[in-house]
């Protein structure tokens, strides 16, 4: 296997972008996805099973259909109902949270119900209400224990904003394919990409790693 060093120097700024670009795709939907998930959990805990039902709904059909099938409806028909006309980051951007959410979402109602039900009537014999009691009582107890999972989907998060090239976001495989269509080439530009993702990956785990033994020692 011979290596074009040549090729690998001149798409390095193109690989730069769109490693630039794949973080802050991740970081948006991340944010986005964890905040969304959150209220789509406590949605969906509701008792009263009709109010549920959307809630239900979102998470099945998110969780059900494939990624690729959900970028492709959000980008050519969802945005442009909105803007009148395509944007791929964008598109990218509302794909990765909605579905990311639909996962935390279920995360966050696992983490909750972990927590003994006797912490809630404690804190509501205390004066608390309930809003009172899931912020500073239950929450604080259930995040350590969400920390693992919600860190796996944060990594699968990165992963797959690799489907953005798809819809031709400028995002680190879409380089990747431009220089494989440019040359003719294949281990230069997935190698890359791929050793480019796995230090993203891993990078986020050691984080979460050094988070997770912080917080169980307090």
């Amino acid at each position: 296997m011979d290596i074009r060093w040549d090729i690998l120097v001149e798409y390095a700024p193109f690989f730069l972008k769109g490693t630039l670009l794949t973080i802050g795709l991740s970081i948006a939907s991340i944010l986005i996805g964890t905040i969304l998930g959150l209220f789509i959990g406590l949605g969906k805990m509701m008792r009263n099973k009709l109010l549920a039902a959307p809630f239900n709904i979102y998470i099945t059909f998110f969780r059900g259909t494939p990624l690729l099938v959900q970028i492709m409806i959000i980008h050519f028909g969802v945005v442009p109902l909105f803007r009148g006309e395509t944007d791929a980051i964008l598109a990218s951007i509302l794909t990765l949270s909605l579905n990311a959410a639909a996962y935390i979402a279920e995360i966050f109602r696992a983490g909750i119900q972990s927590i003994d039900k006797g912490q809630m009537e404690a804190a509501r014999s205390l004066g608390m209400n309930h809003v009172q009691a899931m912020r500073y009582v239950i929450l604080p107890q259930a995040f350590k224990r969400m920390i693992p999972p919600l860190g796996n989907e944060f990594v699968v998060l990165i992963k797959e904003s690799s489907m953005a090239s798809l819809i031709a976001a400028p995002e680190l495989l879409y380089w990747g394919r431009a220089m494989q269509g440019q040359y003719f080439r294949v281990w230069e530009p997935y190698l890359t990409a791929a050793l480019i993702y796995l230090v993203l990956t891993l990078s986020l785990s050691f984080l979460l790693t050094r988070l997770e033994r912080r917080l169980a020692t307090e």
